[in-house]
């Protein structure tokens, strides 16, 4: 194989495996933004948690990996429901300002209590034994892993857009993003919308947390390091939207392992080029729209 394709093929699987990190993670921030217009900043700090509930099931109770990813959604899940109602609900209708100082102050003491509990060192889980190895496809070898994060991006998407297509509680959900005052006004109940949908956001982001640890590694500054991209998939799929945030993830991903891989000194300046070139072009985003509150 040459080797131009041979790079080009890495970069892609790569970069898929990337994506779907960064799409499962932020695509509860994009539903929950677009529906409660809320600037949550600290959407990174319940992926983190989520890492750190799998490594203590994992470590300390001996789970297995793939019940701790589901034990984990529904820890995060249950856990970010008091928070809704007795943190953010009073500031709904506050200024962005005031959002983002508190969303912002949420990640500072989850930094400090995951360093205070775990210590500021990276954790590592035992990953079992049919994702340590590598499947050979006969043109290039690809680790099983990254395989695995690709399948639960593309199963994620299918039951999201499941749920949000083709139930009832999803046309609701889509009722109150497109025009939340007629939503309520033909009874629908938003704030029971707004739990359940920030439950499962915050669910989402657990497993993306908990998948990270072998990708791109777990720390306590993890919610802090990562804000900034799970912010841009947002903005670049546009709020609210299941399928911006799905190409966006997989635009960003691609072209950030395609331009580590080109100009490593380089860092993330591809991702904002794009980034800015999308916004650009596109204001709110690629399937984003004027939001109606």
């Amino acid at each position: 194989m040459p080797q131009f394709l041979e790079a080009a093929i890495s970069i892609i699987f790569d970069g898929l495996a990337y994506a779907m990190l960064l799409f499962v993670i932020s695509v509860g921030l994009s539903i929950t933004m677009g529906l409660m217009g809320f600037v949550n900043l600290a959407h990174g700090a319940f992926a983190m948690a989520g890492g750190y509930v799998t490594v203590s099931l994992m470590n300390g109770l001996g789970v297995p990996f793939l019940p701790s990813l589901g034990l984990t959604f529904v820890s995060i899940a249950l856990i970010s429901i008091p928070l809704e109602r007795l943190v953010y609900a009073p500031l709904y209708k506050a200024t962005d300002l005031d959002q983002v100082l508190l969303s912002i102050g949420l990640v500072f003491m989850a930094i400090g209590a995951v360093t205070f509990v775990y210590g500021p060192s990276p954790p590592s889980v035992q990953m079992p034994e049919f994702l340590k190895g590598q499947i050979d496809l006969g043109f290039k070898v690809f680790p099983s892993y990254r395989f695995f994060v690709i399948l639960v991006g593309f199963l994620m998407i299918f039951l999201l857009w499941f749920g949000f297509e083709r139930t009832i509680i999803g046309a609701k959900i889509r009722a109150a993003v497109d025009n939340r005052s007629m939503a309520q006004s033909i009874g629908i109940n938003v704030d029971r919308l707004f739990i359940l949908t920030f439950a499962m956001g915050s669910g989402l982001a657990g497993i993306g947390g908990g998948m990270a640890i072998e990708i791109v590694g777990l720390s306590p500054t993890f919610a802090i390091n990562y804000l900034v991209l799970f912010l841009i998939v947002v903005v670049v799929g546009g709020l609210g939207s299941l399928r911006g945030a799905f190409l966006a993830a997989i635009v960003l991903g691609i072209v950030d392992t395609a331009g580590k891989y080109i100009w490593p000194e380089g860092g993330a300046f591809f991702i904002y080029v794009v980034t800015i070139a999308v916004l650009l072009v596109r204001p709110d985003g690629f399937f984003g729209k004027e939001h109606v509150q």
